[in-house]
């Protein structure tokens, strides 16, 4: 509930600038009617940013891939046992 309260606040809070743009003569009209759609555009850029820098630093795991590993080789020995060829192609 903590979450939506403050992303309410900060939605409001970032409509009243944007009001307060649109009535004041700081900015020219045409622009402050563009603001959203530039909120919008650079929030995606950053989303985008986001999960490329998590990629980039996706974090190995060496002893999960030994024990992957294992689980496969178990797997293919239950197979075997059942009398499955799994090593054809």
């Amino acid at each position: 509930m903590k979450h939506i309260v403050k992303i309410l606040t900060l939605l409001m809070a970032i409509s009243a600038l944007w009001i307060g743009l649109l009535q004041t003569s700081i900015l020219p009209h045409g622009h402050a009617w563009l603001l959203p759609i530039y909120f919008i555009v650079s929030l995606g850029c950053y989303g985008l940013l986001m999960v490329g820098v998590g990629l980039m630093t996706f974090p190995t795991c060496p002893r999960e891939g030994l024990l992957l590993q294992q689980d496969i080789d178990e797997a293919k020995e239950h197979l075997k046992q059942k009398g499955i060829d799994i090593n054809s192609n």
